[in-house]
């Protein structure tokens, strides 16, 4: 597991933390979701975190990070979560946004620096589906946005389309519009790629 990256200079800082209200009986928070909470929606949910955040990024090192950030910033602001079965609903927003932002920096740094070519697996590895797989990833990376974060979240994270409207904070009736078209273009790619 990765190291824990100290708080942003945004977020506050412990000494900041501990001005917060607590029950002095028992140490969590007066309102809100308790730190004992939190460790269990982290054992309950952090594999299924990870791969959504690995649904949005290609490599497990920044989904963990990702997952990890998630979790510290629903930790710094659990005061204010009143109701803790928005928790995870939270975390899944936090996990987007934050795979977001970790794509918006890679776009930056791929105009800097070319990227290396990856390994390819030998034949006997199973070529043909890490070709099938090669053109999906392009003909999903071609797609908006949008349409992607839906087709992502609705079949690989196997989300509900409520759910899913709710994590990226559009309509249901946005999700069924993303995800038709997105159907629709992959589709198109996926033929072209034949």
């Amino acid at each position: 597991m990765p190291v824990i990256a100290p708080l942003p200079a945004s977020a506050p800082t412990p000494a900041s933390g501990l001005d917060a209200p607590r029950d002095a009986a028992d140490g969590t928070m007066a309102e809100g979701t308790t730190v004992d909470f939190l460790t269990e929606t982290y054992r309950a949910h952090y594999r299924a975190l990870l791969g959504l955040a690995a649904l949005l990024l290609d490599d497990i090192a920044s989904c963990e990070d990702v997952v990890q950030e998630a979790f510290i910033r629903v930790h710094s602001a659990r005061s204010r979560v009143r109701e803790p079965e928005k928790t995870l609903a939270y975390l899944r927003q936090t996990v987007v946004n934050l795979s977001r932002s970790t794509l918006r920096r890679r776009i930056l740094g791929s105009k800097l620096l070319s990227k290396p070519m990856p390994d390819a697996a030998s034949a006997e590895e199973g070529a043909y589906a890490q070709l099938e797989r090669a053109d999906l990833i392009r003909a999903m990376r071609g797609l908006q946005r949008r349409q992607r974060e839906v087709l992502v979240l609705r079949y690989f994270a196997d989300m509900t389309e409520a759910e899913v409207a709710k994590t990226l904070g559009i309509s249901a009736g946005s999700v069924k519009a993303y995800g038709s078209r997105g159907i629709a273009a992959l589709r198109v790619a996926m033929e072209a790629a034949r």
